[in-house]
């Protein structure tokens, strides 16, 4: 097996991975609208995962799917292989698909240490408190509120494009070619889309809050966003419609797993 086949696998596997925290995470949402228990959120979600049947082996295989889609994340950062960098637009997308690099290096990092035993479950791996301290770190930076202004636009940012996806339709060309893509496969999309571009902008108006206030309490994650949602008038709605989009979008996320066309620019 080449470096560029065993890297293309890789990535599939994370996007299964990917699809499965999704799935737990709206799952959570769903449990929480309905019987009014707490929301979770990406790490939280891997969490659970280690007092299920075969938890060390679950943990292994998605802590090596994470790495694998955050190594051809950084990769299309940092060798652009489909030339995307010519155009404002396309550095915006390198910087996007940077960060999410970034994001599923700790997703995998979180499984890795799940599965070695080097942290506990039940509640003490997710993401809320680590968002508060790496924030309160940037305050402390020289321009630290600009800084953190900066993760704003870069979550607005996100957040629109997510949007965009949600209302063309547009992610469908990265699929395979040679087959038509069913209508339902492209509504499921949508639907996963459009749950995280408000779950995105939400966590942007959480950092731009936290940037005028030089105030890094007022940052706050995804299960803040969905616990935000929760609180208010018809919220056990809105987070069970925000659970069920992101269970649409793990089951995507699988879609992608198996026809996504993956162009990774690494030697033979």
């Amino acid at each position: 097996m080449t470096t560029r086949t065993g890297a293309t696998l890789l990535a599939r596997l994370g996007f299964a991975a990917r699809g499965i925290v999704y799935w737990i995470v709206g799952w959570f949402a769903i449990d929480a609208a309905l019987r009014g228990g707490k929301v979770g959120d990406n790490q939280g979600a891997i969490a659970s995962l280690a007092d299920e049947p075969f938890g060390e082996v679950l943990l292994g295989l998605m802590a090596a799917g994470l790495a694998g889609y955050a190594l051809w994340r950084l990769t299309e950062a940092l060798t652009d292989p489909e030339a995307r960098a010519k155009s404002l637009k396309g550095a915006f997308r390198r910087a996007g698909h940077a960060i999410s690099g970034i994001a599923h290096v700790i997703l995998a990092w979180t499984a890795a240490r799940l599965a070695m035993h080097t942290t506990s479950a039940g509640g003490r791996v997710g993401g809320e408190e680590s968002t508060h301290d790496w924030t309160a770190w940037l305050l402390d930076q020289p321009l630290g509120r600009g800084l953190v202004a900066l993760v704003a636009c870069g979550l607005i940012a996100a957040a629109a494009q997510q949007a965009k996806k949600a209302w063309d339709g547009g992610f469908v060309r990265e699929l395979s070619a040679g087959a038509p893509i069913p209508a339902h496969v492209c509504t499921i999309g949508r639907i996963g889309y459009g749950a995280r571009a408000l779950v995105f902008a939400l966590i942007a108006v959480f950092f731009a809050t936290a940037a005028w206030a030089a105030n890094a309490s007022k940052v706050g994650g995804m299960a803040h966003a969905l616990a935000t949602l929760q609180r208010q008038s018809g919220g056990q709605w809105l987070l069970a419609a925000t659970g069920l989009g992101f269970i649409a979008f793990g089951v995507y996320s699988m879609v992608e797993a198996r026809w996504r066309r993956i162009t990774v620019d690494l030697p033979a």
